[in-house]
């Protein structure tokens, strides 16, 4: 039933999630409010019992270095499957390969979980703790987005939204003035991440040549039926090959509805062309290089060219190289 994969996506995330909280520090300062030292908060990954079981046993671990506090620590505690982001099962997606953008490869949409994390923060004084909570608070409102690579065979990116869900705090001060003091707070966060089944490589990329869609027009009783049949054959709207056949040989306006150029022997009546972004229709070669042309077709901006631009022609060639994602012209107002 099942196969072999793994994206790590569980794995980055985590990492990811980890990342945020890497570059925290505090500041330690004197009676004249000048700063005498600064720390940066070490971080692991690790349950909270753990850390402060360390503290228990080992309490004289106070020293300059600051090994012992301050420190945090996050822990992944929980997967949740999230209903509220569902999409159809069986809904698939085609891409291309990112290395080399030939292969094509097939993927499900991805299925949504929750991942429930927890941070831990230990510190001896208040203000320390304090100093730690304030540098990350203000960036959830309620959520911070992290970018993850979730499925690098297919290039697939997303961001990830990570919810603050709630802060609790505790201040263990129990015993005499020899004894440790223990200050640390959770908060406890969701990161709302997809994870991606199997993705498979190699799917033809045969494009649709024709389309035909047949009906039947008129009635039984008082006109004769007509099978009447609408033929759509898609076409490029681009220039991929990128050879230049001709150039410009007169600067031409955004309103210029002729155009001159500088060799006629490639194009032809009906032909598609591009100058710079703009893709010109061909309605009839006038004379010699002079062309009568629609402007700014499939939704191209007209714009103004100088002389000696390179003009481009879409034929067959283009259209055998059409992009996985292309609307072919068909962008609704076809018909």
């Amino acid at each position: 039933m099942f196969e072999y994969f793994y994206h790590e996506i569980l794995r980055k995330t985590i990492i990811t999630f980890g990342t945020l909280f890497n570059n925290i520090e505090i500041k330690h300062t004197n009676s004249s409010d000048s700063t005498i030292e600064i720390i940066k908060v070490p971080l692991a990954y690790g349950p909270t019992q753990k850390f402060l079981a360390r503290l228990e046993q080992s309490p004289n671990l106070s020293k300059g270095t600051q090994i012992s506090l301050p420190r945090m620590s996050f822990e992944f505690t929980g997967l949740q499957y999230d209903a509220s982001r569902k999409v159809t099962t069986t809904q698939t997606f085609i891409t291309t390969n990112p290395n080399d953008k030939t292969e094509v490869r097939k993927a499900y949409m991805p299925v949504p979980y929750n991942m429930a994390f927890e941070l831990t923060i230990y510190t001896k004084l208040n203000d320390d703790m304090l100093q730690i909570v304030e540098q990350i608070l203000p960036y959830f409102q309620p959520s911070f987005n992290l970018t993850v690579d979730l499925a690098e065979s297919i290039g697939e990116k997303r961001d990830i939204p990570v919810v603050i869900e709630n802060i609790s705090m505790q201040d263990d001060y129990e015993g005499d003035f020899t004894t440790r003091r223990s200050l640390y707070y959770t908060i406890r966060f969701t990161a709302k991440t997809y994870l991606f089944g199997p993705i498979a490589s190699g799917v033809s990329k045969d494009l649709i040549k024709k389309v035909q869609i047949g009906y039947i027009a008129g009635d039984t009783t008082n006109t004769p039926t007509r099978d009447i049949t609408y033929s759509v054959v898609p076409r490029a709207i681009k220039d991929y090959t990128g050879d230049a056949i001709t150039t410009l040989s007169q600067d031409i306006g955004t309103t210029s509805k002729y155009i001159e150029v500088a060799d006629t022997s490639g194009i032809s009546d009906a032909s598609y062309l591009t100058i710079d972004n703009e893709q010109v229709y061909v309605l009839e070669i006038i004379s010699g290089t002079k062309l009568k042309v629609e402007r700014g077709k499939d939704g191209t901006p007209k714009e103004s060219h100088v002389s000696g631009t390179d003009i481009h022609l879409i034929n067959d060639a283009d259209d055998a190289l059409i992009e996985i994602g292309d609307d072919f012209g068909f962008d609704g107002s076809t018909f």
